[in-house]
């Protein structure tokens, strides 16, 4: 038998990675992270054991490659479901409403993915987490950013505010109150997106949230 091409033995790695993300994702949604353990994660992957420490440092650097890849998978679809559009203002709803419903459908998984964050080694650099900011890097400048390196930051740490203020435990601040100011923030239109059945809170966005957000629109035309 000839021995496999290269290219033949990347997609068996490929798939291989993509099947402990997967199976990490399952287990700590399941069980939680602290009782997920690298021989759960590498049995439902049907994986050596070797092979996890092959690819990732631990256990919190595939978990947190495992969040990323669900969202920037799911930030993907919902910048690309039809009706496809390049609309900037559009895309931006559809962001930010794809994060904030992410954090409220998995609030336990996202929970401990926030919880991840801060530790001491804080974002993992790896495939998934650069995907999800050529994403919302691609949104901050379709939305009219005059200053990407500077615009794509602050979205991402809005993100993680609203999603933080989601998840945290007896926080008295609903999807509808944060999306409100994030669109007030971007100057989208409520209609935009996804909108949730509730109104706009205070005539759109008249709730305070200067703990979480800075006050000023970024610069830009914001499609307007």
């Amino acid at each position: 038998m000839s021995p496999r091409s290269a290219s033949v033995n990347e997609e068996l790695r490929r798939r291989s990675r993509e099947r402990l993300l997967q199976a990490a994702l399952e287990l700590v949604s399941e069980r939680g992270y602290e009782a997920t353990t690298l021989a759960d994660i590498a049995d439902r992957a049907g994986s050596a054991r070797g092979l996890v420490s092959y690819y990732f440092p631990g256990k919190r650097q595939l978990v947190q490659s495992a969040v990323h890849r669900l969202m920037h998978r799911t930030l993907e679809e919902a910048l690309e479901r039809e009706p496809r559009t390049e609309d900037g203002g559009e895309r931006m709803a559809r962001a930010i409403d794809a994060i904030l419903g992410l954090a409220g459908d998995r609030t336990v998984l996202m929970r401990q993915h926030m919880a991840g964050l801060l530790q001491a080694e804080g974002f993992v650099r790896c495939p998934e987490q650069q995907r999800l900011a050529e994403l919302l890097r691609d949104t901050a400048a379709r939305h009219g950013s005059r200053d990407v390196d500077r615009d794509y930051p602050l979205l991402r740490s809005q993100l993680m505010g609203a999603v933080y203020a989601l998840v945290l435990p007896q926080v008295p601040l609903s999807r509808a109150t944060l999306r409100a100011e994030l669109f007030r923030r971007y100057r989208l239109d409520w209609e935009s997106g996804l909108p949730p059945d509730a109104e706009a809170p205070d005539g759109r966005c008249g709730t305070d949230l200067s703990r979480f957000f800075a006050t000023e629109p970024p610069d830009g035309d914001q499609s307007k």
